[in-house]
């Protein structure tokens, strides 16, 4: 299967700008022979443009969400379609199970080839070193799988990467594959990479980085967008720049790795 992260440009205050760079890239990336997609954190709105949370935010039946539901059955690809700030109150309308009647949330969708919504996860852990989302948003309540391709998918959000916990959670529901869609700034690039590889280690599956790349007033995005695969091996990954970062996986790897490493076995609780 060809997984292709989008290290997408962003511009703060440019929402509709944001969403025609993203169609422009998914379309790319199907063009070159993507099966699976992966867009980053908040690519809409930009992180750090605290300000627009509440004035951005819509339902996940809501107009962006919509239109890359229908991307992802135009161009017959699975598509992770990076998280949005989700308005809760609009949701729970629209009969969505939500964690909370009103406020936000920062909020991933997975669509599958035909544009169905297949997964929702809202990011667990938020960040509150020197940002505004605790104040700001509602933490998720739940850890879906999607079974795709072969691959039993996981989903986790940027800071999560700091809590290996989640990730064994989800590799005892069966993951194989993790994409986290990120929004990782300067100046902490050791973090991002040892925390991303760690946790392909540990779990001995795939794990799959999507950072953006932008320059905002509160910090800049390091982009380095990774596949890693289940030794903690860089299949591929990028500089700070915008890119396509595009890397074949398979879930037999992910079953020959656990068999020849079989660390489970002697793991004690």
């Amino acid at each position: 299967m060809q997984l292709t992260l989008v290290q997408l440009e962003q511009h703060a205050g440019d929402v509709d700008g944001n969403r025609d760079r993203a169609v422009d890239a998914v379309e790319r990336a199907a063009a070159r022979g993507a099966d699976l997609v992966a867009l980053p954190e908040l690519w809409n709105v930009g992180y750090f443009a605290f300000d627009s949370y509440a004035r951005e935010a819509e339902s996940v039946e809501g107009p962006t969400l919509t239109e890359l539901s229908a991307l992802a059955e135009r161009l017959d690809v699975g598509l992770l379609a990076g998280s949005i700030v989700e308005d809760l109150a609009a949701s729970a309308e629209a009969g969505v199970d939500v964690p909370a009647e009103e406020g936000f949330a920062n909020t991933a969708v997975f669509f599958d080839r035909e544009g169905r919504r297949r997964g929702i996860y809202r990011k667990h852990h938020l960040f509150g070193y020197g940002s505004a989302e605790t104040r700001l948003l509602t933490p998720g309540e739940h850890l879906p799988t999607v079974d795709f391709e072969g691959f039993t998918l996981g989903f986790t959000t940027c800071y999560d990467l700091r809590f290996p916990e989640l990730y064994r959670e989800l590799t005892e529901q069966g993951a194989t594959l993790v994409l986290v869609p990120s929004a990782w700034p300067y100046p902490r690039v050791e973090h991002w990479q040892t925390l991303s590889r760690a946790r392909a280690i540990e779990n001995l599956s795939y794990v799959a980085t999507v950072n953006g790349s932008a320059t905002f007033d509160d910090g800049t995005l390091l982009g380095r967008s990774t596949v890693y695969d289940p030794w903690g091996t860089t299949l591929a990954s990028a500089g700070d720049d915008p890119a396509l970062v595009t890397a074949e996986v398979t879930p037999d790897q992910v079953a020959r790795v656990r068999d020849e490493f079989p660390a489970w076995e002697d793991r004690r609780q």
